[in-house]
């Protein structure tokens, strides 16, 4: 795994403070034969549909196919849509699950993101809408081809730091990295495989976020 530096090893876990937050990277949450299963079964039960979103005052179908789940009034809006959950699938609960006992926090819904090939990407953004509150956890989930992830400070954009998430691995963002950093799933020009990301986020009240 590319990673910045200042990692430091916790139990299976490897951490670093940015300073304004905190990643936690689980580089095998889901160990090989595992999360294969799990691989073939979103890919067969989710119902990966195009989504749209208002960018930059038009709105354009995004690179990328989604899906969003969770209980029934974690209504979740960014972008100008509004996504009402889906029910948890039987394969989203266990993952959800899992994911919580390793990472101590309760999640009430997830965006799956499938990446059909390398041409499929997210762009620079922050999880910082109100609803999810001012110090958001979000745990993230990747299955399938290696993609890299990159993170850009918001008062200091030369600060930057990229690392690959494999097959089966945990990253988990905390403290106030949505307020003050930025992160994208860039396009790659090499071939890859396909990728699925689950995102769990925990909807709360609507909130006014702070500034970093």
């Amino acid at each position: 795994m590319d990673s910045p530096s200042g990692w430091c090893q916790s139990g299976s876990a490897l951490e670093h403070e940015l300073g304004d937050g905190r990643l936690t990277i689980w580089p095998a949450a889901f160990v090989e034969p595992v999360a294969d299963e799990l691989f073939a079964e979103l890919l067969r039960t989710i119902d990966w549909r195009p989504e749209t979103l208002l960018i930059f005052g038009e709105r354009r179908t995004v690179p990328r196919l989604v899906a969003w789940h969770g209980d029934r009034d974690a209504i979740y809006a960014y972008s100008g849509t509004r996504h009402l959950p889906l029910p948890w699938t039987p394969a989203l609960v266990r993952v959800r699950n899992h994911v919580t006992a390793l990472c101590g926090s309760e999640f009430n819904s997830v965006l799956a993101n499938r990446y059909r090939s390398g041409q499929d990407a997210m762009g620079w953004h922050a999880d910082d809408e109100p609803e999810l509150g001012d110090e958001p956890v979000i745990a993230s989930l990747s299955l399938g081809a290696t993609r890299r992830f990159r993170l850009r400070h918001r008062a200091r954009p030369r600060e930057t730091h990229s690392f690959d998430l494999p097959h089966g691995s945990l990253l988990v963002m905390s403290g106030a990295i949505q307020r003050c950093w930025m992160h994208c799933l860039a396009r790659t020009s090499r071939p890859v495989g396909e990728r699925i990301n689950l995102t769990f986020r925990r909807v709360l009240a609507a909130r006014s976020p702070r500034a970093c």
